[in-house]
Order: C-alpha cells, then sequence, then structure tokens
C-alpha cells in the first residue's frame, strides 16, 4: 500500500507535467497558460479593474499589473479611464486576445483529452470524486485556519 507522501508526490509530479505541456501547447498558439488566465477571466467576467483580477486570482496587484502590460503590448488586452474612478483603469479583452484564446484552447482541450483516455469512464468517474473529496478537505482546512488567524487576531486586541 502506497503512504500518503508518496500518492502526494505522484499527484504533484501530474500536476507539474500536465502544467507544462498544456503551457508548451498553448504557447505554440501564441498565448502561455499563464497569460490566458487573465484572458480566459476577461472573457467570462468582462471588463474589470486590475485589483478585481488580482482579487479574483490570487495575485499580488503588481503580477497583475505587469501582466497586463504585456498583454497590453501585444494588443490582447486595453485599457481605458474608469468612468467612477480617473485614478483606475478598465482592463478588457480584445477581438485579437479573443481569437487567441480560442486558438490555444483548442491544443489544450485535446492535450487533456488524450492524456485522460489512459483512464476508461468508470476510472475517470472514481478520479473525479477522489479529487473532490480532497478538494472539499483542502476547503475545510483553509476555512479551520483563517478562523482560527481570526480567533488569534481577535485575542492580541
Amino acid at each position: 500500500m502506497k503512504t500518503t507522501f508518496e500518492v502526494s508526490d505522484k499527484l504533484f509530479e501530474l500536476y507539474h507535467r500536465v502544467h507544462r505541456l498544456v503551457n508548451e501547447s498553448m504557447t505554440e498558439e501564441g498565448v502561455s497558460l499563464s497569460r490566458s488566465k487573465f484572458l480566459f477571466f476577461l472573457s467570462k467576467l468582462g471588463p474589470c479593474r486590475s485589483t478585481d483580477i488580482a482579487c479574483a486570482l490570487n495575485f499580488a496587484p503588481r503580477t497583475v499589473t505587469e501582466a497586463i502590460d504585456g498583454l497590453e503590448r501585444d494588443r490582447l488586452v486595453m485599457r481605458k479611464p474608469d468612468p467612477d474612478d480617473r485614478r483606475a483603469k478598465i482592463v478588457s479583452i480584445t477581438e485579437t486576445g479573443r481569437a487567441v484564446l480560442m486558438a490555444a484552447e483548442h491544443p489544450r482541450k485535446q492535450l487533456l483529452e488524450e492524456i485522460f483516455s489512459a483512464l476508461d469512464d468508470e476510472q475517470l468517474d472514481q478520479l473525479y470524486g477522489i479529487v473532490g473529496k480532497l478538494v472539499d478537505k483542502t476547503d475545510e482546512i483553509r476555512k479551520r485556519k483563517e478562523a482560527e488567524d481570526d480567533a488569534d487576531i481577535a485575542a492580541a486586541r
């Protein structure tokens, strides 16, 4: 029987290998996996401030600003003044950005289909259930840790 650490190491290995392959296939189509996250977010939710993007994607504001600078330079997004706050800018995906995102999405899906074809339907359903349980457990642990942190802050006051 495998240990928890052996299984978790294998999961991390799988994640990194899939991530690398997906990133390579998407980059060949014009947009890396990390850049596609920004474009996907903007295509689904529409124009928004960079602070909204940072919050939603859990990135540092500086990271988002630098990414948007590059995406804007490549004409994949554009910035316009925020009508409600003259200090802020609204970021939106351009038609070029949409086209690049769509072009990169096909090889990503094709690659994932090929990888997961190693499993039959029953195994795929089992894996989905197992991963779902692990996601739920991580959410439970995160909430507990946040509650503990909040309690520590309250006690320090």
